[in-house]
């Protein structure tokens, strides 16, 4: 049995394949294996730049550079320091056949299927001879392993990256503004509108009051607060209706309740319609902010 037998070049930043060599054999380890390195694909942002995940018979090796990163499944007898000189060297013939612009253009799986003869000769080369092709040499991978050990992942810990990588994971209560709330509709847009003129209103008369509170009646300092404390609320409500957040419910009734005791208070400087008006926008904005939900996360399974 060969002691290298799969290698798989990948793009960092979106998990696109860019080539993978082909291979006969079939045995249920290697196609977990297999697997598991499309896994590690999709998030690549969570590994470490030179990594190994050991299995039973099989172990993965890894390492990313420039953007791109390298895999392949060895047997376990190989040295650790062959499998990642087998690494280097397909990394130095990648780049001396791809440059980083068409890496980066890509955009169809597998683009470069072409190079799969050079990974069949690199292969090929180990499996025979069991020695390094290219520029880096065993001493040299062998000093650079020792002062930069790669990181040993379990299969534990891969399981836990397939469950992140693709959705699996419970979400976190904290997490509020990573999840999706469902799609604004129509009567949300127009609460949001007369949420923004009832806010600027209120900036308007409470910046107007400044004026005069300053030159003439410190004790109208109080009508400016509630002027601004409403104007305050307006745009909280206005971001509650946009964005989840943790403890809504409760944020959104206290938001109603200031909203309606800052309008009260300021009855004289406005009449009972204004006053009717401005309670009746923060009471819908309030409905509209309860009524809508998450969407469910099933949804997004797959993507």
């Amino acid at each position: 049995m060969p002691l290298i037998l799969f290698a798989f070049v990948v793009r960092v930043r979106d998990g696109l394949p860019l080539s993978a060599s082909t291979d006969f054999e079939h045995n249920k380890e290697l196609q977990e294996r297999k697997q598991q390195l499309r896994t590690i694909s999709k998030a690549l942002n969570l590994f470490p730049e030179r990594g190994v995940v050991k299995g039973h018979d099989l172990n993965i090796y890894l390492i990313s550079c420039e953007g791109v990163s390298y895999m392949t499944v060895c047997h376990q007898s190989l040295p650790v320091a062959l499998a990642f000189c087998f690494l280097e060297d397909l990394r130095w013939e990648f780049t001396a056949c791809f440059d980083s612009a068409r890496v980066a253009l890509a955009a169809r799986p597998y683009p470069f299927l072409e190079f799969d003869g050079t990974i069949q000769r690199l292969k090929q080369q180990y499996n025979q001879k069991g020695c390094p092709a290219l520029e880096v040499t065993l001493a040299e991978v062998q000093e650079d392993l020792r002062t930069r050990p790669p990181q040993v992942l379990s299969l534990e810990e891969l399981q836990l990256t397939n469950g992140a990588a693709n959705g699996h994971l419970e979400p976190v209560p904290a997490s509020g503004q990573n999840q999706r709330l469902a799609p604004v509709t129509a009567p949300g847009i127009l609460s949001l509108v007369l949420n923004i003129m009832c806010a600027s209103l209120n900036l308007i008369r409470g910046i107007h009051l400044i004026e005069y509170t300053f030159q003439d009646d410190y004790e109208g300092i109080w009508n400016v607060v509630a002027f601004l404390l409403a104007f305050v609320c307006c745009v909280c409500q206005c971001h509650l209706y946009l964005f989840h957040s943790s403890l809504k419910k409760l944020k959104t009734v206290s938001l109603l309740s200031v909203i309606v005791l800052c309008n009260i208070f300021l009855f004289g400087l406005r009449n009972v319609w204004q006053l009717l008006f401005h309670m009746s926008v923060a009471s819908i904005s309030t409905l509209l902010i309860l009524s809508r939900k998450l969407q469910d996360r099933t949804n997004d399974c797959g993507v």
